[in-house]
């Protein structure tokens, strides 16, 4: 459906503006519409056929999107890698999808310029895989997560109701690899508003542009909300534009929100998914103002919830459990991976998020830690396993686990608990992060260190992660928050 909905937005809106580029340059709708038949062009002429893979290894450009819908007007899959991980991180993902075409920033072809083609180049038929959105399993493996049109019209509607028009002035925050983007694409040029792209996301340049442009929205991950507020200059600029507060991709603290709308002077809602989920819950800008500070909402239309014990069976009221949602946007499969497929939904269809949770006598979700090892810094997940496999070839480390902590900005951080290997002297911090940053990217590298004696186990000799979770918050002295 992406090209069919970039077309009709050129014919809706035509020479407004859909995109302002990081420099500064303003492309309409009908300017988009030609790069992204530029772009269909140029990838068959590199040899993309329907049913073929290309990757994105690119910033958040209009020229990413644009070769998105060139792809999808092929017939081809679309598989965004965030170009912020280091180029081992890349060299797993591309693995996992063995894509026919690999696009890098010095790649991308000049989508702008000669006389665009009057149509596109094929018209394959619709309804197969559009995108590949990469995310990771409890053992913190990476898995792709293949969305189709059926995923990509679900949460259009369920954003757009099926209007077209409304959509004001937003800033573009994150990678346009995530969930989102990917996903939200068609129901985002519906509202016929502009999008700012920038080259990276900074805490003060987000708040000039929202005072520049009179941005009525911020919206992003709890993390970046929490450095805009932290930025000594935040109450000097003119912020009386925003109307509305959007936060998820992560833990939002009560004392967050509500500092949040005091500042702002403006609603918070929450928002809650997963992405093999697609889409989720969140909560309304005109519900109680507990409802974003303890809750993460009720489901979105179209979308059921489940909390369901270890037997895979509902729990009681009130009881917690595994959140599982079911929803036409949820993820066709993982690329070519069946088995993990199957381990990511519940016979009936609900998939599987890892997260615990319950039910309040207000029908909304509250979330009460997560089944799986997983945390979430500033957005990004991050899996102990996959930082512990690469610290434990230092040559000073003996044993290695990494637990989470709190914190006030990021959410949650990583405190790598550290055995000394005999007769070495005991590793850094500053050493760890350096050993790893080549083959981890930043939000993984641990940001506390304890060193250990010995790493709690349990009766199977298994580390015992509670317990060492116990262990270090008492070692740490719940100083999580002061950074």
């Amino acid at each position: 459906m992406l090209g069919p909905v970039v077309d009709e937005a050129a014919e809706r809106f035509g020479d407004r503006t859909a995109y302002v580029t990081a420099g500064g340059e303003p492309v309409s709708y009908t300017g988009f519409r030609q790069r992204t038949l530029q772009a269909a062009w140029w990838l068959r002429e590199q040899g993309v056929r329907a049913g073929d893979v290309v990757a994105l290894v690119l910033p958040a450009t209009v020229e990413y999107l644009a070769l998105y819908v060139g792809a999808a007007r092929l017939g081809a899959v679309t598989a965004g890698v965030n170009w912020r991980l280091t180029p081992h991180e890349h060299a797993v993902l591309l693995e996992l999808v063995e894509p026919a075409l690999t696009v890098r920033p010095g790649d991308v072809p000049d989508l702008s310029a000669g006389s665009p083609p009057r149509s596109s180049p094929a018209v394959p038929a619709d309804g197969g895989p559009v995108a590949i959105v990469f995310t990771s399993g409890t053992t913190g493996r990476p898995k792709a997560a293949v969305f189709g049109t059926r995923q990509l019209e679900a949460i259009t509607a369920i954003d757009t109701g099926g209007r077209w028009g409304g959509g004001g002035a937003q800033l573009a925050g994150t990678s346009f690899a995530s969930l989102g983007p990917m996903t939200k694409l068609p129901g985002n040029l519906m509202r016929g508003g502009t999008t700012y792209l920038i080259d990276r996301w900074r805490a003060r340049l987000a708040l000039e542009l929202t005072e520049h442009h009179r941005l009525t929205t911020v919206a992003g991950i709890p993390t970046q909300v929490a450095l805009m507020l932290a930025d000594p200059d935040f109450e000097g600029f003119d912020l009386s534009s925003v109307r509305a507060i959007v936060m998820g991709g992560g833990p939002a603290p009560p004392a967050l929100v509500r500092e949040a709308r005091a500042r702002f002077r403006a609603p918070v809602a929450i928002r809650y998914s997963c992405t093999e989920a697609g889409i989720g819950l969140g909560t309304a800008f005109d519900a109680p103002a507990e409802d974003a500070e303890l809750s993460v909402g009720r489901p979105h239309p179209g979308v059921e919830l489940a909390i369901l014990g270890d037997d895979l069976r509902p729990v009681g009221p009130g009881e917690i459990g595994e959140v599982c949602l079911r929803s036409p946007a949820s993820m066709s499969s993982y690329w070519h991976d069946p088995e993990a497929t199957a381990a990511a939904f519940t016979p009936d269809g609900f998939v599987r998020t890892g997260d615990l949770g319950w039910v309040d006598d207000q029908g909304r979700l509250r979330l009460a830690g997560r089944r799986k090892e997983m945390y979430v810094r500033g957005g990004y997940n991050v899996y102990p396993v996959e930082v512990e496999a690469v610290l434990a070839e230092h040559p000073a480390v003996a044993e290695v686990a990494i637990v989470a902590r709190p914190d006030r900005v990021m959410g949650e951080i990583g405190v790598a608990a550290v055995v000394t290997r005999g007769g070495s002297p005991p590793p850094t911090l500053d050493e760890l992060r350096v050993f790893a940053r080549n083959r981890l990217a930043h939000h993984k590298l641990p940001e506390r260190l304890v060193l250990l004696d010995a790493l709690p186990l349990t009766p199977a000799e298994k580390v015992d992660r509670r317990a060492l979770a116990d262990l270090v918050a008492r070692l740490e002295g719940g100083a999580d928050d002061e950074r």
